[in-house]
């Protein structure tokens, strides 16, 4: 219950090659993350998982710089490119998986229009 209350929602878009990671509920500005080493492929959005996980992590570091504490975050992933047609299932759980293994505690993966900040919390935490 505790972690619950303590537990911060990020907003994380995913485009080609970099994530755009927004914090909420403080009106945090979006920080954008390019990895050092390319991620999507010709026909995946993450086609490289350990370089967009490295990359996530680095995203999660600078977005959270200067906190002694912070719980694993609640995490809403939204792919913004390459998803003609929904996604498939294997590419979904790919998404999900990616942002588990950066350190979210939760991750919800959305596809659909662009969501405003009350959205995404709304989304994240099933209200």
């Amino acid at each position: 219950m505790l972690r619950n209350a303590l537990s911060k929602t990020v907003y994380i878009k995913v485009y080609e090659n970099r994530f755009v990671l927004k914090l909420l509920e403080e009106g945090n500005k979006p920080i954008t993350i390019v990895p050092s080493s390319p991620f999507s492929t010709a026909r995946l959005l993450v086609g490289q998982f350990s370089a967009a996980e490295q990359a996530l992590k680095k995203g999660f570091k600078d977005m959270l710089a200067g906190r002694w504490f912070m719980p694993s975050p609640v995490v809403v992933i939204q792919p913004m490119e390459k998803i003609e047609g929904g996604l498939a299932e294997v590419e979904e759980r790919a998404l999900r998986e990616l942002a588990l293994a950066a350190g979210a505690r939760q991750a919800i993966v959305w596809v659909g229009h662009e969501l405003s900040d009350t959205e995404v919390v709304r989304r994240a935490h099933g209200n």
